[in-house]
C-alpha cells in the first residue's frame, strides 16, 4: 500500500458535498463509500457536532481511513461491508434513520494506485480487481473460464467498447497459449486486438475493457441500484442523498432513480386521469449534475468525469 496514501488523497467535489449536505449540526451522515476518508474528513471538519458512519467493502481502505480519522473520536464509526447492504449495517448498530447519505461510486485512488490490486493497466501487477479481497474470483480467474461470447457481452455492456468482439476473440486466442495473469499482459492483448487508429484517441485502448471487467466482477451496477433503494428508505424526511458517479451507466441509474422518486404519476400517458395514487417522494436538488471546476480538474485529473446528483426526501 502506498505510504501516506490517505494524506495524498483528495476527494472529488469536496466543497460541493459539504455544501449540499449542510447544515450539519447534530446530524448523522452515512458515507457509504468511505475509501480513504476524504469526504468524511471534510464533513467532520465542517461541523464539530456531526457524526459520520463510514462503510467500505475494502478492508485496506477501512484501515487507512480509520487512522486518518482517529482524531475525531466517537464522531466517526467505520464498518467493513458493502453499501448495498446499508439497511443491515444500520440495523446491526441499532440506527433506524440518518440525516444524510453520500455515495462516491467506482474505483478509488487507493485501488488504482496499488499495483498489487490489479485495477490499473498502467501498473504491472496481478490481474485481481476485487474490491473486497475476500471474494473468491479474481479477474484472471474469470477471464480464464469465460466463453468468448460472455467476454464480448461484458466488455460491450459495461465498457461500451465498439471492438468488444475483436478483444474477446484475442483474449481467448491468447489464453490458449498461456494463462493471462498480469495487468500489462492483458493490456497488451487488448492493444494488439484493436485497429491502429485507436492509438490516436485520448483513451488508452485498454481503458474500457479494464473498466468493464472491474464493474462486472464487483457487480458495481447491481450494488448501486440496491444501495440507492436501501439508502433512500433510511433517510429521514428532509434527509439529503448525494451520489457522485464517474461513468455514464452509473449516472444513468442515479438519474433515473431520483427522477422516479420525484414523479407524481406513473400511469400510462393515454389514461384520462391518474389511478396510480403515486405521491412525490423526493425533490431533485441538481437539475443538472454538478461537475468539477477547471482548477479542480487541473489539480486532480480523475475528477474530470465526476458527476454529482442530489435529492432531498419529502415523504
Amino acid at each position: 500500500m502506498p505510504e501516506g496514501a490517505a494524506d495524498l488523497h483528495e476527494p472529488v467535489l469536496r466543497a460541493e458535498v459539504v455544501r449540499i449536505l449542510s447544515p450539519l449540526t447534530g446530524k448523522t451522515v452515512v458515507d457509504g463509500t468511505l475509501g480513504l476518508g476524504g469526504h468524511t474528513e471534510a464533513l467532520l471538519q465542517a461541523d464539530e457536532t456531526v457524526r459520520v458512519i463510514g462503510i467500505d467493502r475494502d478492508a485496506e481502505a477501512i484501515a487507512l481511513a480509520s487512522q486518518r480519522l482517529a482524531r475525531f473520536g466517537s464522531r466517526i464509526r467505520t464498518i467493513h461491508g458493502n453499501f448495498r447492504d446499508l439497511g443491515q449495517h444500520l440495523d446491526d448498530i441499532k440506527i433506524k434513520t440518518v440525516d444524510g447519505l453520500l455515495l462516491d461510486i467506482g474505483v478509488s485512488s487507493l485501488q488504482l494506485d496499488a499495483s498489487e490490486r490489479g485495477f490499473s493497466f498502467r501498473r504491472d501487477g496481478p490481474l485481481d480487481m476485487r474490491m473486497d479481497r475476500k471474494g473468491t474470483q479474481t479477474a484472471a480467474d474469470w477471464i480464464h473460464t469465460a466463453t468468448e461470447s460472455e467476454l464480448s457481452a461484458i466488455i460491450y455492456r459495461f465498457g461500451e467498447e465498439r471492438y468488444a468482439r475483436r478483444i474477446a476473440r484475442a483474449i481467448v486466442s491468447a489464453r490458449e497459449c498461456d494463462r493471462i495473469t498480469a495487468t500489462t499482459q492483458l493490456a497488451g492483448i487488448i492493444r494488439n486486438a484493436v485497429p491502429a487508429k485507436y492509438a490516436y484517441r485520448r483513451l488508452d485502448p485498454a481503458t474500457r475493457t479494464f473498466q468493464a471487467i472491474r464493474m462486472f466482477l464487483n457487480d458495481e451496477l447491481g450494488a448501486l441500484e440496491a444501495g440507492l433503494a436501501a439508502g433512500f428508505e433510511r433517510l429521514i424526511i428532509g434527509g439529503i442523498f448525494v451520489v457522485i458517479s464517474f461513468h455514464s451507466l452509473e449516472d444513468r441509474i442515479v438519474k433515473r432513480f431520483f427522477r422516479e422518486k420525484a414523479r407524481a404519476c406513473v400511469c400510462p400517458p393515454k389514461l384520462p386521469e391518474c389511478i396510480c395514487d403515486k405521491e412525490i417522494e423526493a425533490e431533485i436538488l441538481t437539475p443538472r449534475p454538478l461537475t468539477a471546476s477547471p482548477s479542480e480538474i487541473e489539480a486532480n485529473p480523475r475528477s474530470r468525469s465526476a458527476k454529482l446528483r442530489a435529492a432531498v426526501r419529502l415523504r
